[in-house]
């Protein structure tokens, strides 16, 4: 029998309470990994983590400095470690950049950017006493190719691969590696909800057939959890630093 991939190993999930975070919680959970369920959403987190072996719910907003570092101190004094870090939560909204407030910018950039600082931030020292290992953020195909009405997303998303970047850089010689997803339209509840909106505010009269010309399909949570995986598994020891684009060949493409 083939040794699962993340066995036994200490991983926190954000924004796990449901779409990308709680696909990646489950196959996490699925290879062996003991799984801390995070999500601003408490009760969500917990009703995840009880459907898991081994796992366990922490209620957190990443955008607050301390109930980040209690997150990770949450993993570290159930487990005694921790092994990898999911930089998941995120949010997002349609609005042309006149039409964007102020505070409307910083509700989007303060999850999708911040989060994911102060994730890596508080995480980091907890993987070096480990002896090293793993983080994963999620960016975005828009941090590559613009997209209109999600101009404070997908700036937020190429600050994410930047920091990255520089993270994994920082960190390399702590045996910690650092890479990031970039998917493409994904079916979940995120982006269910907002095909009626692109299509009013941006006059398609089908999104799902501009899909389907663009990027071939809609991509799957599972598709962006076996790409999770691997990254946080000894697989992609050689990876470090990479941003990896999981989009149906839509940013590679005119039509």
């Amino acid at each position: 029998m083939s040794k699962l991939l993340l066995q036994d190993k200490v991983a926190i999930v954000t924004g796990a309470g449901r779409g990308l975070g709680e696909a990646i919680a489950r196959a996490y959970a699925a290879e062996g990994a003991k799984v801390i369920v995070s999500d601003i959403d408490a009760e969500a987190a917990r009703k995840i983590a009880a459907s898991l072996q081994g796992a366990s719910a922490v209620a957190c907003d990443v955008r607050v400095p301390a109930q980040v570092e209690a997150l990770v101190a949450a993993a570290t004094q159930q487990h005694g470690r921790l092994d990898i870090m999911v930089a998941n939560a995120g949010v997002a909204m349609l609005s042309p950049l006149v039409a964007t407030s102020y505070e409307q910018w910083r509700e989007v950039t303060s999850v999708n950017l911040d989060g994911v600082f102060l994730c890596i931030r508080y995480a980091a020292p907890a993987l070096i006493a480990a002896g090293g290992g793993a983080i994963v953020t999620m960016a975005s195909v828009t941090a590559k190719a613009a997209c209109p009405l999600i101009g404070s997303y997908a700036a937020a998303k190429a600050g994410v691969v930047s920091l990255t970047q520089t993270a994994a850089t920082e960190l390399r010689a702590h045996n910690i590696r650092v890479n990031a997803i970039l998917p493409a339209f994904i079916e979940t509840d995120m982006v269910k909800p907002r095909k009626k909106e692109f299509e009013q505010m941006l006059g398609i009269p089908d999104f799902d057939a501009v899909i389907a010309q663009r990027q071939g399909r809609y991509g799957t949570p599972q598709e962006v959890a076996n790409l999770a995986v691997f990254l946080a598994s000894e697989r992609a020891s050689f990876s470090n630093g990479s941003p990896f684009v999981l989009d149906g060949g839509v940013s590679s493409s005119l039509l």
